[in-house]
């Protein structure tokens, strides 16, 4: 939240260094979503990690033959990392589909919420972080409406599991999991 804040964050002086429009990063409802991203960017480190083990397992006999065949960096990449690494891009998709329903806490600490004293802005200006698990814990937690905020969370259960089941469904015609070509 320091660094967001419109008046002394970093952000905001770095850009008025640079003599670039300094926005309301969490008092705007436009500027909300922005400001969610840039945090998010801190979360890419252990994404990145699971990347780069992946690449290291990538078989260099495998760039070799492609060389041979006159294959580019392009066609390298395409036909040769990409399907390498395409059960860890599975997972990876997975992960995230499941952390991105399930989103709160960025949100509830950025509403100011979670900071011990209900301000009545949950979702922030405009509702523009009132995410669903966020508005889930607000219905159970702040209105104490239990029985709605237990449907309301069986409802994202359902919806999660229907999406993770169609990735995993779908995932055969896309990942290879180098068993002689065939991904069945």
């Amino acid at each position: 939240m320091w660094l967001l804040n419109a008046q002394y964050g970093l952000i905001n002086n770095i850009l008025g260094a640079l003599h670039l429009y300094q926005p309301n990063w969490l008092t705007s409802g436009p500027y909300t979503k922005p400001a969610l991203i840039l945090l998010g960017a801190w979360t890419t480190g252990p994404t990145m990690i699971i990347f780069l083990a992946a690449l290291q397992g990538v078989p260099q006999q495998l760039y070799e033959a492609a060389e041979m065949d006159g294959a580019n960096t392009w066609e390298k990449f395409w036909h040769v990392t990409l399907p390498a690494i395409s059960p860890i891009v599975l997972y990876q998709i997975i992960l995230s589909v499941i952390n991105n329903f399930q989103y709160f806490t960025q949100a509830y600490i950025m509403t100011g919420t979670g900071n011990g004293q209900y301000t009545g802005t949950v979702g922030g200006p405009d509702n523009s972080m009132l995410f669903y698990a966020l508005y889930l814990y607000t219905v159970g937690f702040d209105f104490l409406k239990m029985g709605k905020a237990c449907a309301m969370a069986w409802i994202l259960f359902i919806i999660v599991a229907v999406v993770t089941v169609l990735l995993i469904k779908t995932s055969n015609m896309w990942v290879d999991y180098g068993e002689g070509g065939d991904s069945q």
